[in-house]
């Protein structure tokens, strides 16, 4: 009996989600005796060729990390639908567009602008910036077009199931294999991770108050953390009651705040809306001045609460002035 056969790629996006499988340590090892890899180009030799020969289907699930900003992007992800049985959407930025999908709170014009003429480190006495297509010695090169929005994977083809996280937990990767191997998966769109808010399986959520009373934001730098303590109550953005859960609480055993990466339950529409609501309703104030005044104290709104989500979210984007 033939392997199931398995895939990983990597669109716009850091590489982590290579790297979280990576992090299975000795747990890779049965995986790998159970399937066979038949594309991986981040770490064996693969080529696309080597997948446009293959018959469609013929891949049993393709994990994609990344979200797609470029045409090159696009065309491997239809291509890997096509060759997929099952297709999916592997961490945050895949998922919901992730760090890069912060891009779309500007146009591609600024972004080009600002990377190659106005960064301090760049010499760019000629203003080159690059092109799809360009001559040398009478040969034409040509790069992937630039799209102006970064989109989710969902967006662009497809999606089977969701992997959330930046980079998704290795609980849930095994969790995730283990029920594709044994052919135990949930209805199709299921994110396979736990239905329930971050909060639920916090350590410190006996130390949170029923009613939060926040006077103040304050940022992790500008205080002495209590390593027990609610953070929500010690006044940190802590995007927990907005997030699902299946970290196992990673950063805020790290005594960090949750900043979101797994993204909303099942209930929720848009994930920046919600945890913008989870943080307004424990204000300690009532007129308009002392709001205005609060939330000062959250230096990027859109950073915090569409950190990871903007492109998947009701704003998708700045609307061009």
């Amino acid at each position: 009996m033939s392997k199931p056969k398995v895939g990983f790629y990597w669109c716009a996006s850091c590489g982590g989600c290579e790297e979280a499988v990576v992090d299975l340590a000795e747990g890779i090892l049965p995986v790998v005796e159970a399937v066979d890899i038949v594309f991986w180009p981040v770490a064996l030799d693969f080529k696309r060729s080597d997948i446009e020969a293959m018959a469609d289907g013929e891949i049993t699930v393709c994990f994609l990390n990344g979200a797609i900003r470029t045409s090159e992007q696009e065309e491997m992800a239809e291509l890997l639908r096509q060759k997929s049985q099952l297709l999916i959407a592997f961490g945050s930025c895949a998922h919901m567009g992730g760090i890069p999908g912060l891009a779309n709170f500007y146009t591609g014009e600024s972004i080009f602008e600002r990377v190659y003429r106005e960064v301090p480190t760049v010499v760019n006495p000629d203003n080159v910036t690059p092109q799809t297509e360009t001559q040398v010695d009478g040969t034409v090169l040509t790069l992937p077009t630039f799209r102006e929005s970064v989109r989710t994977l969902d967006q662009t083809v497809d999606v089977d199931y969701y992997l959330p996280g930046c980079p998704p937990p290795v609980n849930l990767i095994v969790g995730a294999v283990t029920a594709i191997l044994e052919g135990n998966l949930p209805p199709k769109g299921t994110v396979l991770a736990p239905d329930k808010a971050l909060c639920d399986e916090c350590p410190r959520k006996e130390t949170k108050p029923e009613e939060l009373a926040i006077q103040e934001y304050k940022r992790p730098h500008q205080l002495l953390i209590d390593q027990e303590e609610c953070l929500l109550s010690q006044g940190l953005l802590c995007m927990g009651p907005a997030t699902r859960s299946g970290c196992e609480a990673t950063c805020i055993n790290g005594n960090m705040p949750c900043t979101g990466c797994l993204g909303p339950t099942s209930r929720v529409t848009d994930y920046g809306a919600k945890a913008l609501s989870a943080i307004a309703s424990s204000l300690d104030a009532k007129d308009e001045e002392a709001i205005l005044h609060l939330m000062e104290g959250i230096v990027d709104p859109g950073g915090t609460f569409y950190r990871y989500s903007l492109p998947a979210s009701l704003l998708h984007r700045r609307r061009p002035a």
